[in-house]
């Protein structure tokens, strides 16, 4: 009777062994988890924190709530000391942009990528090149045309020095020869506000920022600054969608540049913990909601995650970096 009973014990004993194993390596957050925004309330990426919060508590994709927490303090360098300072925390994680290599960049600011856990890069934004309507412009090249032949007049407008805009505006004067006096703003609404007061002539917002100028007629969308068209063919004025406007490459201006959406976690953190953030996030990016935020915004749908996300961060901060060296933006080394 022994030998008849020990098999049934020992599997037994097995599949319990197995579920405590499971349980052990499925971690979750036991509290409140704070999603650092290294930049003001009400900016784009404010907005996408607010929105996947949102995401997150009407699907239940979470037992803890997630509060949003704006470190904006010296242009984002706030948050991203922060997260350098709360080593091992797996409560804490941070969305930014393309700044997590602009600003130790050109700051010399003691902090780098590799500092943090990479979780996911869930979107990538592009910018367009707009103009006033009332000048007339009908493609890139007609305004750049008109740039070159009055060097240092035209002012293009854009958020912050020495980055993504910026950025952008020395590419172009590499590209083709124009010469540009570069107007900084405290964000892209403020540029788009500027532009349609005629107080700028063109400046390169992401389509979110200034879509209602477009949907109004004021601004026009002369081209993007991607390797494909935008891919949302609903209209969004009377007569064009986000993929009627071309590339700029398309129409002669051979720069291209897009911005990451990534979340990472503090340094130090465990696997399985930099696991349930990645699963949570693709989750996200799963929702109707998600999707509509994204042809909402113009965003082009990413997910990178893993050994990949190194892989692409490591060449990413490269192109960043000679970017901003051709630019003069990198600061002296002290």
């Amino acid at each position: 009777m022994q030998k008849k009973t020990s098999r049934p014990i020992k599997l037994g004993l097995f599949a319990a062994t197995m579920c405590w194993a499971l349980s052990a390596s499925a971690w979750e957050p036991t509290k409140p988890v704070e999603l650092v925004v290294p930049f003001s309330a009400g900016g784009a990426s404010d907005q996408m924190a607010r929105s996947i919060q949102g995401i997150i508590a009407k699907h239940n994709l979470m037992k803890q709530p997630i509060i949003v927490t704006n470190k904006a303090g010296a242009s984002g360098a706030e948050g991203l000391l922060d997260m350098k300072a709360s080593q091992g925390d797996p409560n804490k994680i941070i969305v930014t942009s393309s700044s997590l290599y602009t600003t130790p960049l050109t700051t010399n600011l003691p902090f780098h990528w590799r500092d943090l856990t990479p979780v996911a890069v869930i979107a990538m934004d592009a910018f367009v090149l707009w103009t006033n309507s009332q000048a007339g412009y009908k493609t890139p090249m007609d305004y750049i045309d008109a740039v070159k032949k009055k060097p240092d007049t035209f002012k293009m407008g854009g958020t912050s020095s020495k980055r993504e805009d910026h950025m952008i505006t020395t590419m172009i004067e590499k590209q083709t020869g124009a010469k540009f006096l570069y107007i900084p703003y405290k964000g892209g609404g403020e540029a788009a506000t500027q532009l349609s007061g005629g107080h700028i002539d063109s400046n390169t917002n992401n389509p979110s920022e200034s879509v209602s100028q477009w949907r109004a007629g004021e601004h026009t969308a002369l081209c993007v600054f991607a390797e494909k068209r935008l891919s949302y063919t609903a209209k969004v004025t009377s007569t064009q969608a986000w993929s009627d406007i071309p590339t700029c490459k398309e129409k002669g201006l051979d720069v291209s540049y897009e911005m990451i959406r990534i979340f990472l976690l503090p340094g130090g953190v465990k696997p399985e913990q930099t696991q349930f953030y990645v699963d949570l996030m693709k989750k996200v990016t799963e929702t109707p909601e998600w999707k509509a935020y994204l042809e909402r915004n113009a965003l082009t749908p990413a997910f990178i995650s893993g050994n990949a996300l190194t892989d692409f961060l490591v060449k990413d901060e490269k192109l960043h970096q000679t970017i901003m060296q051709e630019a003069g933006f990198l600061a002296k080394k002290k």
